[in-house]
């Protein structure tokens, strides 16, 4: 018999899970000098990236006299950025982010995120780190790491880096995989749908794994790589079934990001989305000077389900979306 609607979905052995959870991963940092750090959720700018979508509301006190939009944050990169301009310092922030897309077995649309950002560190020192925490909390024995062009070779016979637009469509094609009319497909959408559907489920099912070396069409707050400038230095992590993790050895350059970002907006003009305020408090920031760092996003919600072997979100949520 399901519950009243009113009544939690999340057992009180997952929400004391939870807990537990949360104080070992600030104990992870409290151990390594990172300081926890407390940003905002709402902003002027958001992301403008086509296939993420933020919430938006009415601001109708604001200090101009006018109407504002504001965005709930898809994540609290951009504000956790401009802390490090100003101080230099490794943070981290556990708190909440929000994306507007629909609800699943891994995804509400209000939800947990870990992020952080590590002074001095590259991409692979990064993913030492992440693995170093998986390993904490989830006692896993060891990771793998795979790179992105390696895992299409293996599991698809492509190479991403090298294959005609022509080649990844019939790939593609043949994979059948089923979209909505609406959703924005090119080159970039293609790759990352193959990914999904047919490199996901078979990495990570044994030990989280590493994937790295993100074409860099695809990493819009990457550094390219030096030695292959097809690639931009991104990782991903994957374990039994989740994408867990997702970071960076970021690109300090504020030109650069802001082409990215104008980039963004005529490829969502292209397929008819409107386009989205670029974060200019951001871009200042990295005018001013960001520090050589990397940094990661982990969702925490897929974190905890994984460490209690869930099977849905709502089992480690106490209200869901549609609950809420």
């Amino acid at each position: 018999m399901s519950k009243p609607a009113w009544q939690p979905t999340a057992s009180l052995q997952a929400l004391k899970a939870r807990a537990e959870l949360y104080q070992q991963i600030r104990q992870f940092f409290a151990s390594r000098n990172v300081l926890e750090v407390d940003t905002p959720t709402l902003s002027h700018g958001t992301v403008t990236d086509v296939h993420l979508d933020a919430f938006s509301c009415e601001f109708n006190h604001s200090s101009s006299g006018k109407p504002e939009t504001l965005y709930l944050q898809t994540s609290p990169e951009f504000a956790l950025k401009r802390l490090l301009s100003a101080y230099k310092t490794c943070i981290y922030q556990l708190g909440k982010a929000y994306r507007h897309e629909g609800q699943g077995r891994w995804h509400n649309p209000e939800f947990t995120m870990l992020e952080w950002y590590r002074v001095g560190f590259d991409h692979h020192a990064l993913m030492q780190e992440v693995s170093d925490l998986l390993k904490a909390v989830l006692d896993v024995p060891d990771t793998e790491t795979v790179s992105y062009q390696q895992a299409f070779l293996q599991y698809l016979s492509l190479d991403p880096l090298t294959a005609k637009t022509a080649e990844i469509a019939a790939v593609f094609n043949r994979c059948n995989i089923d979209l909505s009319d609406d959703y924005p497909i090119d080159r970039d959408g293609m790759l990352q749908l193959l990914f999904s559907y047919e490199i996901e489920p078979k990495i990570g099912q044994q030990v989280p794994c590493f994937i790295y070396g993100y074409p860099a069409s695809q990493a819009a707050l990457a550094q390219l790589n030096e030695q292959d400038p097809r690639i931009a230095d991104r990782f991903e992590v994957y374990y039994k079934g989740a994408e867990l993790a997702n970071g960076f050895h970021e690109l300090q350059n504020a030109e650069e990001q802001r082409k990215r970002f104008e980039q963004d907006n005529r490829l969502r003009n292209t397929f008819r989305l409107p386009p989205k305020p670029i974060d200019e408090h951001f871009l200042a920031a990295l005018e001013s000077g960001l520090p050589a760092c990397a940094g990661v996003a982990l969702g925490v919600d897929r974190l905890l389900m994984i460490k209690l072997d869930a099977q849905h979100i709502e089992d480690v949520l106490a209200f869901p979306v549609a609950r809420a």
